[in-house]
């Protein structure tokens, strides 16, 4: 069994990173996935969440929100459509999302717009969740 996983997040704009790993927690459409090296083929949504990943003994955090990701025994590949380190986030900024989501949540009158306010809490929820974590 190999000891180490190649670590691949790529978004319509960039790669975000290209790591080797010896863990990595990713948010499934269904709830977090733990990947170790060795670990079963598989293809899994990714929801709105946090990326953590363990290289060379350090952890290291990014905000996530929706893609594919393809896990092998050796590799792991993420398209999303944003990822973002925590250095790059803008905490005020993301605050100030926070709070509007939640203002939007609340005055939503249909299913619809229940749903995109929902996305966008989640979103800055877990922006404001990398960003606390910067080394």
């Amino acid at each position: 069994m190999a000891e180490a996983l190649q670590l691949e997040i790529v978004t319509p704009e960039k790669a975000v990173v290209h790591a080797t790993a010896e863990e990595i927690i990713i948010p499934g459409k269904r709830g977090y996935l733990g990947i170790l090296p060795g670990h079963a083929p598989l293809i899994t949504e990714l929801a709105v969440g946090q990326i953590t990943y363990k290289s060379a003994g350090r952890e290291h955090h990014l905000a996530v929100a929706w893609g594919f990701a393809e896990v092998l025994p050796n590799k792991v590949t993420i398209l999303a459509e944003t990822a973002e380190r925590a250095d790059e986030i803008d905490l005020t900024r993301a605050e100030a999302a926070r709070r509007s989501a939640e203002q939007r949540l609340h005055a939503a009158t249909d299913e619809a717009e229940v749903k995109r306010a929902q996305d966008a809490l989640a979103r800055a929820q877990a922006r404001i969740d990398v960003a606390a974590k910067r080394a």
